[in-house]
């Protein structure tokens, strides 16, 4: 049968972070990335990969996941038989996920391997995801430059003001001095008519997200990511009750079951799901469905390597609930120089690729480079 999966290889490609990324929890040290490669009968190969950002041992407990609990349900399936491989992965592991206490990396690993069949059966149909899936809606979308701060804000805010982006995030929970330095410098440098996000990363509790609230309306912040430590939704519910604050969050909700309660609530604004994270495309897909039903906005999470860029561009392209995608404009050497003639943003929007597949060709050589030995 040829679209079978006759092999799969997976690899964890690192390269050192030099530009102070850091998040309320943690600094980025280095970029990583999980890659599964899954191989067809003909030799095409499709890719995906899982979110590893987090702990800087991540890499190596996925390989563990992906080779001896996830890859080996992958003998004897049909590639073609997408949602239904990835509901017989769920099925089997998301139990363990609860059992170990660790969902997120089993839905992290299965991500990979979702995405990986979607690029290899759209490869073998000779057209793009979107176009494979739910078909393509828009050629184009607008895209916010991310990652700014806790230092050198207004530099880059700068640079992002002269790159054209009209929408920026600034990473709070560095202490309240700091977090309205920094939403200031982005005003003072951006202007009033650049949208400004924030994003928490969970940095603060209840009571300090509420305290926020006056230094996030006085910067204009159009919406806050992931305010309150835990992520819980009673927290959620209490905090938009007691503020009114527009709350962005789902890049840590494993799975549709999970989402739907967010989407349900009248706290959660915009939706957030991260596809190398909440279980691939077909997760992502059932997500942006359960939003559009609910009139939310899907603003998908993204801060990864080249396969989780380009699958959340195909998720744009077949979704009409996503408004808006999340560019990283930190230096990345595990997205753009992976790609050849990768996507590039130009006046605060990006033009969806349309290749086969995830829609760009990987640079293979790029690939060894960053690969690291005997993975």
């Amino acid at each position: 049968m040829g679209s079978r999966i006759a092999s799969s290889r997976v690899r964890v490609l690192r390269a050192e972070a030099h530009d102070g990324i850091a998040m309320s929890f943690s600094a980025l040290r280095h970029r990583s990335m999980v890659l599964v490669e899954l191989t067809d009968p003909s030799g095409l190969v499709g890719r995906g990969e899982s979110w590893v950002n987090f702990p800087h041992w991540a890499p190596h407990e996925r390989l563990a996941t992906l080779r001896e609990g996830v890859l080996p349900l992958l003998d004897g399936e049909d590639g073609d038989r997408v949602a239904a491989v990835q509901a017989k992965l769920v099925e089997a592991l998301a139990p363990l996920g609860r059992q170990w206490g660790a969902p997120g990396p089993v839905f992290q690993a299965i991500s990979a391997v979702d995405v990986a069949l979607w690029d290899l059966r759209a490869r073998r149909a000779g057209c793009s995801i979107a176009d494979l899936g739910a078909g393509r809606v828009r050629d184009e979308i607008g895209v916010y430059a991310s990652s700014l701060g806790p230092t050198g804000v207004a530099e880059l805010a700068a640079r992002c003001r002269d790159q054209g982006f009209t929408a920026v995030k600034v990473k709070l929970g560095f202490g309240r001095q700091i977090d309205d330095a920094n939403l200031a410098a982005v005003r003072r440098v951006c202007g009033a008519d650049v949208d400004v996000f924030a994003d928490a990363n969970q940095g603060w509790s209840l009571q300090e997200a509420i305290d926020a609230a006056p230094m996030l309306r006085e910067h204009g912040v159009a919406w806050i990511e992931e305010p309150v430590r835990g992520d819980r939704l009673p927290d959620l519910e209490r905090l938009h009750d007691r503020t009114g604050l527009t709350i962005a969050t789902g890049e840590n909700v494993y799975g549709r079951a999970d989402f739907w309660s967010y989407v349900d609530s009248p706290a959660v604004a915009i939706v957030q799901p991260d596809l190398s994270k909440t279980g691939g495309l077909t997760e992502a897909l059932a997500v942006c469905t359960l939003a559009g039903a609910r009139g939310k906005r899907v603003a998908p999470h993204l801060y990864g390597g080249a396969a989780a860029f380009l699958a959340t561009l195909q998720l744009a392209a077949m979704c009409p609930s996503v408004c808006v995608v999340e560019y990283d404009v930190r230096h990345n050497p595990l997205r753009d120089p992976l790609l050849h003639r990768p996507p590039h943003p130009v006046d605060g929007r990006l033009r969806l690729p349309a290749g086969p597949g995830l829609g760009v060709e990987f640079d293979t050589a790029a690939l060894d480079k960053y690969s690291e030995p005997h993975s």
